[in-house]
């Protein structure tokens, strides 16, 4: 037993003179290696008044496109338009575009501002599409990001007519 509280003794001890205190003067006693750092001279502060973004004068903003529906907003509707309700809208739908048949599938489901769609077997810009929504008379197609892709409008019962964002003529019937 006394091998025992003698092996235990020693083991404390051990443990203690780890832990002794360490202290770190900021002074350097001469024994460093590295040589203190010299002062460095800093620039002046300059003011002044700071150019328009992007280098543009004030007041002056490009012009606004020509053809909205191809830039990827919104044309007023035709005169011929019929009104048009998202309930009308939803389900399955066949598209003419491009020379392509394709479908197109629309739902109520909320992505964004608008509702969840898409297309199978289309090509171009339809192939992008991720969501729909209607606004005044006009079907709005959207990809995935939001942006906007081609618009419609209804012009018979179960038919409605448009184009793509590049300019494609769009047809949706049931």
């Amino acid at each position: 037993m006394k091998s025992f509280h003698a092996v235990t003794g020693v083991a404390i001890l051990l443990a203690l003179a780890g832990c002794q205190r360490t202290s770190y003067n900021s002074v350097d006693n001469g024994n460093s290696a590295l040589p203190p750092l010299q002062a460095q001279p800093v620039p002046s502060v300059q003011s002044g008044q700071l150019p328009p973004p992007g280098g543009a004068t004030p007041g002056q903003f490009p012009a606004a496109p020509a053809n909205t529906a191809a830039a990827g907003g919104m044309a007023a509707a035709p005169g011929t338009a019929l009104d048009v309700t998202k309930e009308s809208m939803v389900g399955n739908w066949r598209v003419q575009s491009a020379g392509v048949s394709c479908d197109m599938f629309l739902t109520l489901t909320n992505l964004g501002s608008g509702s969840r769609g898409g297309t199978r077997g289309c090509s171009g810009e339809l192939t992008a599409m991720g969501s729909w929504e209607v606004a005044g008379k006009q079907v709005v197609l959207k990809d995935r990001n939001g942006n906007t892709i081609g618009s419609l409008y209804k012009t018979a019962d179960a038919r409605f007519d448009g184009s793509t964002g590049s300019g494609q003529p769009v047809s949706l019937s049931r």
